[in-house]
């Protein structure tokens, strides 16, 4: 099984909100979500553990695009921009340095005009086992 589909089928938080990964290679992720009616906070605008819950998955695919099981264990998220609903964001994930045990990531994510939303960074915890 793809790790696409892998992470798409058993990710079942980022699954239940809509989130999708639609692209991973080795050191790159791309995950991608329209924010609908139930993405909405209080302010009518899209809750920020969703805009969260995209980029982290697009961590998990370029954190775990090695092929070894790979876990967040320490992300930092930016909001710098509101989504809204109807806006279609995209969170694409880069490895920045590929250490045998704690992996670096950056992850931007996007809404369909290019305006950056928000910025994370993710640092990552490599187990001694495959994926799957």
């Amino acid at each position: 099984m793809e790790l696409t589909d892998y992470l798409n089928e058993n990710d079942r938080f980022a699954k239940s909100i809509g989130a999708q990964l639609k692209e991973v290679r080795e050191g790159y992720a791309l995950a991608s979500l329209t924010v609908e009616e139930r993405h909405l906070n209080g302010a009518d605008v899209c809750q920020g553990g969703v805009i969260y819950t995209l980029a982290d998955l697009a961590f998990a695919g370029v954190a775990n695009s090695h092929g070894i099981l790979t876990l967040g264990i320490n992300n930092s998220i930016t909001i710098l921009k509101s989504a809204k609903l109807g806006d279609t964001l995209t969170a694409e994930a880069k490895e920045v340095v590929n250490h045998h045990r704690l992996p670096y990531c950056d992850i931007k994510v996007c809404n369909q005009d290019g305006e950056t939303i928000a910025v994370m960074t993710g640092l990552g915890y490599r187990l001694k086992k495959e994926i799957g």
